[in-house]
């Protein structure tokens, strides 16, 4: 279904590649499931994509809006790390698939370097149609698709053009016929056709030269900017020139011409180059003279790991960067990820492992003899498995801990100071290169300034966190007649401490008071702040709204504080049925009843609180009959970049109506999910909702 839908957009837009992303929103990423138009090789260090990340298609789904990057400058600009593990030039398009409900994920599609620079009005059109039609495939499927292990690779599908001989040996004849050496790639790389001339030109039989890439099996061509160039063509469209000497002394020049089939090769004689530094001599693989370099794709994936791990937060960040792109990258299937922990080795990360496996590895001390890991952190060197044979004549009981095949165990150290120890595993015997062990070793380095930092974060984030929620309270009191439920989100990203607190104040038998605010910033100071307006509001509860924000407002003048408080307080007088609301800037409750249709309250808002100690606040009375539903929140749950407050909180009015009925903790839910489908929240958030009900007889 999937494969049918991207070929056709593809074809459809113009574009000269595509992949569709699924998103997993229990895990939060974004899944690449199919692809089209370039090598996967490519798209590898893309095939999964926290939703956090700084990508296109990340920011068109946490966004819900289309994002055009129409050059390698505008790349750069944006997405610096996609473009320092992409180097080339294409245009880029990126779209959420928003379905009935909820977002399934994301189509991007690429387009050769001569597109201009901008998107057309119609363009944009076919791109949004596209998206539509492939959400709506996915809203019909009788059963979601399953995200695959690896992406698929399809065609393009492009319908093949008219040529006049109708006949293969007719082109073949032809080509032949020239003065010339030829030959042709898929996108992939891998030689389809060769001329009888270019046979002899290269001195290798065809028979060894089919389906194979010439970078691999010719070792003259066997250098990083081969297949670079090779790169260049096949994602940015553009024709490629560049030399290279075949042993001994013959220099060849390669033309190279791409399109949505394949790469045409065209080669001729050239002259030894004036300037540049001589061809680099390597022997035959099949000798084993000399060991090959890194393929460029390795290189730019290590690019790409090397700016990934400076965005890492969390040590859970820094774990799933592992799992999602160093174990593909090196073709491991498992890792553990232990840190020193007072002298033992505390997992604080896994992936591909059964938990009973896990629980026997926790918490082992430095000095196991069960595992290398102890040793590995002591003296630094990592060890490098390639079969349980070889483990288990140094350790004879690892390797039946865990069934694994073979290990690379890195050290984690950090400025001569041991955090800890990575353990990539295969599930098949695997020979480490020494290429391979190098590239291993600098990655530990990554990743342990990676853990390390990570480690410190998490740890003031659950400090910060736990102050949070001793500020707030902890439970809401119990009054009949009137339902409440309260629920704080801190944002996604960031540890410091927020300033959002709401509250419910009994006053006496038909009475309370509830309140919702936000102090401005996110630290420790703001954190103290709102402890003391929450006790200045206790202390003046009871006494009209307008004047209880006076006295928090001559409070905050008291205290000299520089920070700034938006507060909504509302007075509920249930034998009245009415409510008397005051605002300090704050944003006006949602507010819905059966009889009427749900809408946003219009409030005649006050300054913020601390701008200015003799200012006064209007009052708003609000009548309450059983059944009223009032939604207080802070401006973390309708503030999105790029969209419309007003609209979003009357969209949020008219979710609140729909689901009038549930309980409201279920209503909270819905609301959260409607602010935020993705559950990214770039801002905290606290809901408060109250709903009156007849009081028991």
């Amino acid at each position: 279904m999937l494969d049918d839908a991207l070929a056709d957009t593809v074809r459809r837009t113009g574009a000269s590649a595509g992949g569709i992303y699924l998103l997993d929103e229990t895990a939060q990423m974004l899944a690449l499931v199919v692809i089209c138009g370039v090598p996967v090789e490519v798209a590898w260090p893309w095939r999964r994509v926290p939703l956090g990340a700084p990508v296109p298609v990340g920011d068109a789904v946490r966004e819900d809006r289309l994002v055009w990057v129409g050059s390698q400058g505008d790349m750069a600009r944006a997405y610096p790390r996609a473009a320092a593990s992409l180097p080339y030039r294409f245009a880029l398009a990126a779209t959420p698939l928003q379905g009935r409900g909820r977002c399934w994920g994301a189509l991007m599609l690429l387009w050769p370097a001569s597109h201009p620079a901008g998107a057309t009005a119609r363009e944009r059109g076919h791109i949004g149609s596209a998206a539509r039609r492939i959400a709506r495939l996915l809203d019909e499927a009788a059963v979601p698709p399953a995200v695959p292990e690896h992406p698929r690779l399809i065609p393009a599908g492009g319908a093949a053009r008219p040529h006049g001989g109708q006949l293969p040996q007719a082109a073949v004849d032809y080509i032949e016929r020239l003065p010339e050496e030829a030959l042709g790639l898929d996108l992939q790389g891998r030689i389809t056709f060769l001329t009888a001339s270019t046979e002899l030109l290269l001195g290798v039989d065809a028979g060894r030269l089919l389906g194979t890439r010439p970078w691999q099996s010719l070792p003259w061509l066997d250098d990083t900017h081969i297949e670079d160039h090779y790169r260049t063509a096949v994602i940015s469209r553009d024709p490629v020139t560049f030399t290279a000497l075949r042993p001994p002394d013959t220099w060849l020049e390669f033309q190279l011409y791409p399109d949505a089939s394949g790469i045409s090769v065209r080669i001729t004689a050239a002259t030894a180059p004036e300037h540049g530094p001589p061809a680099p001599a390597r022997a035959s693989r099949s000798t084993g003279a000399a060991s090959t370099p890194p393929q460029v794709g390795r290189l730019y994936q290590l690019v790409h790991l090397a700016a990934a791990f400076t965005e890492t937060v969390a040590v859970r960040d820094v774990v799933e960067l592992i799992a999602d792109q160093v174990l593909p990258a090196f073709g491991a299937d498992s890792l553990v990820v232990s840190a020193n922990d007072a002298g033992r080795l505390k997992i604080t990360g896994h992936h591909g492992y059964d938990q009973q496996t896990i629980d026997g590895l926790d918490g082992l001390p430095l000095d196991t003899d069960l595992t290398p890991a102890g040793q590995v952190l002591a003296d630094g060197i990592p060890s490098f498995f390639a079969s349980p044979r070889e483990m288990a004549r140094r350790y004879p009981r690892a390797p039946q801990i865990s069934g694994k095949q073979a290990w690379a165990f890195l050290p984690l150290v950090v400025s001569g100071r041991p955090v800890g120890c990575c353990i990539l595993s295969y599930d098949q015997p695997h020979d480490f290169g020494a290429d391979e062990r190098a590239v291993l070793t600098s990655l530990a380095g990554l990743i342990a300034q990676s853990l390390d930092r990570a480690r410190l974060y998490d740890a003031t984030r659950d400090l910060a966190r736990s102050l949070q929620q001793a500020l707030l309270p902890r439970s809401l009191p119990s009054l009949p007649g009137l339902e409440s439920a309260a629920r704080y989100l801190p944002a996604s990203r960031g540890m410091d401490i927020g300033g959002d607190f709401y509250d419910v104040i009994r006053i006496d038998a038909t009475t309370a008071a509830a309140v919702i605010g936000d102090v401005q910033g996110h630290n420790v100071s703001a954190a103290a702040l709102m402890g003391q307006v929450r006790t200045a509001i206790h202390a003046a509860a009871g006494a009209p709204p307008d004047q209880v924000l006076a006295r928090i407002n001559r409070v905050l003048a008291d205290l000299e504080t520089d920070l700034l408080v938006s507060c909504l307080y509302v007075h509920i007088d249930l034998a009245r049925q009415e409510a008397v609301l005051a605002s300090a800037g704050h944003p006006p409750p949602l507010l819905h009843h059966p009889a009427m249709p749900p809408g946003v309250m219009e409030l005649d808002p006050g300054p913020l609180l601390g701008i200015d100690p003799n200012l006064s606040y209007p009052l708003t009375v609000q009548p309450l009959p059983p059944g009223t539903t009032l939604a207080l929140y802070t401006d973390g749950l309708i503030e999105v970049p790029g969209t419309d407050v007003d609209q979003r909180a009357n969209s949020l009015a008219r979710c609140l109506a729909q689901h009038d009925g549930d309980s409201l903790d279920r209503l909270i839910d819905v609301l959260l999910h409607h602010a935020r489908p993705t559950a990214h929240y770039t801002d905290d958030i606290a809901v408060l909702l109250l709903r009156t009900v007849p009081p028991p007889t």
